[in-house]
């Protein structure tokens, strides 16, 4: 087992604490020392300058995607040099009517050393496999697509 922990902070800035006035913008301290700044999303009138919770799941599953796949690549004594990934969100309401992050589409491009590189079907079972053991993808409800760019 494992536990982690962030804090987070935020101050009223304004005057007025109606819905359409208050400031969104708020910090992120992770244990590191990394502070991050964070806001709404600007359709909820967040600072458009910086990252949203929105964004931020996006990153996390991706991230951790990328990790589990390096870590099947390394098992496999496969070289990666460089791992790319243009991953995207879709917030709508979700079967229940509520809003939520309903779809992330992961599209990893990643270039290996040595030859032969790794055959296609080869890279979609570590896909598929970095996909079932990430741990943020079995933590949501967020359906997954992984759609590798080769």
């Amino acid at each position: 087992m494992s536990e982690y922990t962030v804090d987070i902070t935020w101050k009223r800035e304004t005057e007025d604490f109606s819905y359409k006035n208050y400031n969104r913008a708020h910090t992120w301290h992770f244990p590191g020392g990394t502070n991050l700044s964070a806001s709404a999303a600007p359709e909820y009138l967040g600072n458009a300058q910086l990252v949203n919770p929105e964004e931020a799941m996006i990153a996390a599953l991706s991230s951790c995607h990328m990790l589990t796949f390096l870590a099947i690549a390394a098992y496999k004594r496969l070289t990666v040099d460089n791992y790319e990934d243009h991953a995207t969100g879709i917030v709508e309401k979700n079967e229940q009517g509520k809003m939520a992050l309903t779809h992330i589409t992961l599209r990893p491009k990643i270039t290996f050393s040595g030859s032969p590189a790794p055959e296609r079907s080869t890279l979609e079972e570590m896909h598929k496999k970095a996909h079932e053991n990430c741990f943020i993808a079995n933590s949501v409800l967020t359906k997954v697509a992984v759609e590798p760019v080769f």
